[in-house]
């Protein structure tokens, strides 16, 4: 979904016209709406502050992801669960069970429970 498309959806979840979010955003409605329209693309500073206002990621509004979780959301998560942080930190830091996710992310439920029996096994 473009950035246009994206920024709309997030200020129709708000119930904000184009005037009350441009106004909240220091811009002129005029641009918010080229912005929308996939006409014009904000700068890198107005991205931050739509980011920021909606409460999401610059990486979701720019479609490089379809999650709208932000870090700052991580790092609540993980201050209020060790354990989930823990996991978390062991992800990111060896490569075999990056590689492992990769491979078992999209697979289905039932497979990966026939895998997971097979190396408990081992």
């Amino acid at each position: 979904m473009s950035f246009g498309k994206k920024l709309r959806l997030l200020r129709e979840e708000k119930n904000l016209s184009q005037i009350e979010l441009s106004k909240e955003m220091n811009v002129s409605s005029q641009a918010l709406s080229q912005y929308e329209l996939g006409k014009r693309m904000p700068d890198a500073e107005m991205i931050i502050r739509i980011a920021d206002f909606f409460d999401v990621s610059i990486d979701y509004l720019l479609d490089r992801t379809d999650e709208r979780i932000t870090v700052d959301k991580i790092k609540a998560v993980m201050a209020s669960d060790p354990e989930f942080a823990r996991i978390l930190d062991k992800l990111l830091t060896r490569k075999e069970l990056q590689e492992l996710y990769k491979i078992a992310k999209d697979m289905p439920a039932e497979k990966l429970k026939q895998y997971i029996r097979i190396i408990k096994a081992l």
